[in-house]
């Protein structure tokens, strides 16, 4: 695992140190901040591996951690060994229906010699009528039989879909014991070690995007009217002294309804008590920090 290392991107302008930015009145103010998400443990168990350290640099899909599945694996092995067997109990229909069928058509071909010689008058009707009658027996048991096998099938069908859903269901959990990032950024904080124990919504560690970042600004109405989706202002962001940095930066989010500024943000009317967030997108080049001091020019 390597350390964060964010590549400088080709602004388009230079970034270069704002001697005379003091004297250049600005529009809004606010801080920076990052997309981040917070990963947490969604099954039980003992962490086997957390290969990360705080200041890591993750890729998306990366395994991050990995929870203990040997339970699980036991589980789904047993699930697989009923499977297994459900499937050998399905009882082949045609083989288990093949003698009386054979019977049957015998039965049939003896009626039709008796019928032969029923005309000619070497048989009987009772003779006839006691092969019918043997059918008929042999019809019935058949679709008895078929009914039985039919109902049997069907319920071990059942039950080896019921089996197939619990394997589903397992091969899940196994899947939810590898903790990947879903984006690509920088790990902020860790939260557990490997060798600890972890439990559902437990938070294991947490990552942030800082290549891309955002400064959360205040504007009046009477500025936001100025203001569209999109739209390219200038960014300044203030370490102190006469450290400032100017980024270029893209609207990408005006609130919809107004709220109190907040106590730590200057707007340019002081007395405007209601302003409306913006969220201006700025491209790190790895100076700017969560919650670092902004300000905007329109």
């Amino acid at each position: 695992m390597r350390k964060i290392s964010l590549a400088v991107a080709p602004l388009l302008a230079a970034l270069t140190v704002l001697s005379c930015s003091k004297n250049e009145e600005y529009d809004a103010s606010g801080n920076f901040e990052a997309t981040d998400v917070t990963l947490s443990a969604e099954t039980a168990g003992k962490i086997l591996m957390f290969d990360v350290e705080e200041g890591d640099t993750v890729r998306a899909g990366e395994l991050l951690a990995l929870v203990d599945t040997v339970q699980l694996q036991l589980q789904k092995e047993q699930l697989l060994y009923q499977q297994s067997a459900s499937n050998a109990s399905r009882p082949d229909i045609a083989l288990q229906l093949a003698a009386s069928k054979r019977e049957l058509e015998k039965q049939i071909s003896e009626r039709r010699r008796v019928e032969n010689l029923l005309a000619d008058g070497a048989a009987t009707t009772k003779q006839l009528d006691d092969i019918n009658s043997a059918i008929k027996v042999l019809e019935d048991r058949i679709s008895a039989q078929q009914s039985s096998l039919a109902n049997n099938t069907a319920s071990i069908n059942e039950s080896a879909s019921s089996l197939a859903m619990q394997i589903r269901q397992i091969e899940r959990r196994i899947a939810d014991c590898r903790i990947e990032s879903p984006l690509t950024g920088t790990v902020l904080t860790k939260y557990c070690e490997a060798g600890e124990y972890t439990a559902p919504g437990k938070p294991l560690v947490r990552i942030a995007d800082l290549d891309r970042m955002y400064l959360r600004a205040y504007l009046t109405s009477a500025q936001l009217a100025d203001v569209k989706l999109g739209q390219k202002v200038k960014v300044i962001a203030d370490f102190g002294g006469d450290r400032q940095y100017e980024y270029p930066g893209t609207v990408t989010w005006i609130s919809p309804e107004s709220e109190f500024t907040p106590k730590n943000i200057q707007t340019r009317d002081s007395r405007s008590n209601l302003v409306y967030a913006v969220k201006i997108s700025v491209r790190n080049d790895g100076r700017l920090k969560i919650g670092g001091f902004g300000e905007v020019i329109l």
